[in-house]
């Protein structure tokens, strides 16, 4: 008995200590497969998991450089473009009692128009007349949806706004970006709850009305990164923007850093700064002279470009109509963006005809003595070209056809230089091809007419019809004529300066002599006899001798392939004083309305601008004031 007990004991114990090491078995199985999961099979989880407990990482925010102008007599830097800080405000609208009677507070400071309501505009305005801050309201808007006005609805602004203030749900709606210290305070003041704010980094650009069409703007790329668009914004960008770095380091589970710790640091490089050619007192008067003169004779746009003839400065460059550089997102039209003097590749009509007859004399094929009988009319295959005033003069100088701008001696002239120099000359002036002017999108112009050697192509050309130019190309030409024929690559850039002290200087590039400076100035000469005999009389200076041309291109009407006799473009271009040139100077204006001409459009703009630069730089006069 006692064993058979002892055996049912020891069996008890065999059973006991079997499930025992079942039990481990099982556990040490789970332990294992659990370890090989969170090892192997989600080590990354786990491993991203810790990175975000105990490692810190950023990106580091390179300082975008800024860009600036001078005055070429004092000598003063000025900035175009900068960075400054601005407010970004948002609402939390639940937190917003009532949403109409706080869009109503925002929108008198932000300017917005609003529906009648008599009873809390009052309140409205009580409110305000108890503060005392400061009212002046130097809006610099960045270009976001919430600013952009819609003239169509004139509440659209206030509407949007309220909208947003009315989500009672919403812990977050943007309100409005790029506000100046000045507004924010005003903001502030009202003290609502529900209505916050942020500082963040915008760019300004202080210097407006001087032609946004240099600078462009920072504007939105993809991503929601701000990137350069357009003028130097946009051609510099990478320059100006510099490179962001980061840092990736180890962290305690306080937070600290570790020091024996992994840890990488890529410091950020700053952006550059750019000095531009630009002077701004001239740029001033030019762009306010193309805007008036636009509006004074119903032009539909205009452009200005004043250089340097020794050196291919850009002195000035003007588009009509500008837009805002602050407020870039306001435009009706975003071809406004476009900056048509380096774009907008147009015939040029008359003021071609002193190239052209450099050309000739250039070769030995005239002089400006010349004669040639002007029967009016020159008769090609089937067409017929006459004057522009249809008239026949008889016996004429090479002097008499650019002062009376003369199509029939223009293809006297073609004809005996002929076609092969006739091309060369055009090519030498830089037509055909960019200049290089660093802006985007420049164009090259078309001349493939003049591939073919046909006489009725090249008769059109010598006057300026059936190819295209940009106004940079015949600025840089007309330059050439001032500069003893010397051709140079016009430029907008006087320095780049590096965030490591470097500064990279522009050194003016001579790309040929084009004439020989006797030839430069003796067709200089004959153009002074446009101004003083001919049809460029409103572009006069008193007291100085001044070289010029009008010309008067018609447009090819759209889809037709005809020159529509209403639609032109008037141009005048030339340069002074005549004896030692300082500028030289193209004005254009495309569809004037009050007179189809450019001897009383355009040449009345070059003029006043011209009386302003002789004054400006000093220059005395060199004949007797009557």
């Amino acid at each position: 008995m006692r064993n058979r007990f002892a055996q049912r004991q020891g069996q008890k114990r065999d059973w006991r200590m079997n499930m025992l090491r079942l039990s481990f078995i099982v556990f040490g199985v789970i332990l294992i497969f659990r370890l090989f999961t969170i090892q192997v099979i989600d080590a990354g989880f786990y491993h991203a998991l810790a990175s975000g407990q105990h490692s810190f990482y950023t990106e580091l925010f390179a300082k975008r450089g800024s860009v600036y102008v001078r005055d070429w007599v004092d000598k003063e830097e000025y900035i175009a473009a900068t960075n400054t800080k601005t407010a970004f405000i948002f609402a939390e609208p639940s937190k917003i009692q009532n949403a109409e009677f706080v869009a109503r507070q925002l929108s008198v400071i932000f300017e917005y128009e609003m529906p009648a309501n008599s009873e809390k505009q009052d309140s409205i305005q009580e409110i305000f007349s108890g503060l005392e801050i400061v009212e002046e309201n130097e809006e610099l808007e960045e270009g976001t949806e919430e600013s952009n006005a819609v003239e169509e609805n004139p509440y659209e602004e206030y509407e949007i706004l309220l909208e947003r203030l009315s989500k009672e749900n919403d812990p977050y709606e943007p309100i409005k970006r790029g506000v100046d210290e000045n507004t924010l305070d005003r903001v502030l003041a009202l003290e609502i709850e529900g209505i916050n704010y942020v500082l963040e980094e915008s760019r300004i650009y202080p210097e407006e009305n001087i032609g946004g069409h240099i600078f462009g703007f920072l504007g939105q790329g993809d991503a929601g990164a701000r990137i350069g668009q357009y003028g130097i914004e946009g051609h510099f960008n990478t320059f100006l923007s510099g490179v962001n770095g980061y840092l990736d380091s180890v962290l305690d589970p306080s937070g600290r850093w570790i020091g024996v710790g992994n840890r990488s640091f890529d410091p950020a490089v700053d952006g550059g700064d750019i000095v531009l050619t630009i002077d701004r007192t001239i740029q001033y008067k030019a762009c306010e002279a193309l805007s008036e003169g636009v509006e004074r004779y119903q032009a539909d746009s205009g452009t200005i470009i004043i250089l340097e003839p020794k050196t291919g400065r850009v002195i000035s460059m003007c588009n009509a109509p500008d837009f805002n550089p602050n407020t870039y997102n306001m435009v009706e039209d975003i071809s406004v963006y476009n900056n048509d003097a380096v774009l907008h590749a147009y015939e040029p009509g008359s003021i071609f005809k002193p190239l052209i007859m450099a050309g000739a004399i250039d070769a030995g094929a005239l002089s400006p003595t010349t004669l040639y009988e002007d029967t009016g009319v020159e008769e090609i295959d089937t067409f017929k070209i006459q004057n522009s005033d249809k008239e026949a003069h008889g016996w004429q100088t090479m002097t008499d056809v650019l002062a009376k701008s003369l199509n029939t001696g223009m293809i006297f002239a073609m004809r005996s230089m002929g076609m092969p120099s006739m091309r060369e000359y055009i090519e030498a002036f830089g037509f055909g091809k960019v200049t290089g002017i660093e802006l985007p999108s420049e164009v090259e112009g078309d001349i493939s007419s003049l591939d073919i050697e046909s006489d009725i192509f090249y008769a059109t050309a010598s006057y300026g019809q059936g190819i295209t130019a940009t106004p940079i190309q015949l600025a840089a030409a007309y330059a050439a004529l001032a500069n003893e024929g010397k051709l140079y690559t016009p430029y907008i850039v006087e320095e780049m300066r590096h965030q490591s002290g470097y500064v990279e200087k522009t050194v003016p590039e001579k790309v040929r002599q084009v004439i020989d400076p006797k030839t430069a100035t003796t067709v200089g000469a004959m153009m002074v006899q446009v101004i003083e005999e001919g049809h460029g009389d409103l572009a006069a200076v008193p007291g100085y001798y001044l070289a010029g041309k009008t010309g008067t291109a018609q447009v090819v009407a759209e889809g037709t392939g005809r020159y529509d006799a209403s639609h032109t473009k008037a141009s005048f271009a030339g340069f002074g004083p005549v004896e030692n040139p300082q500028f030289a100077m193209i004005v254009m204006l495309d569809h004037p309305k009050t007179s189809p001409w450019a001897s009383g459009t355009a040449a009345p703009i070059w003029g006043e601008v011209a009386d302003f630069i002789l004054q400006y730089f000093e220059i005395a006069p060199t004949r007797i004031i009557e």
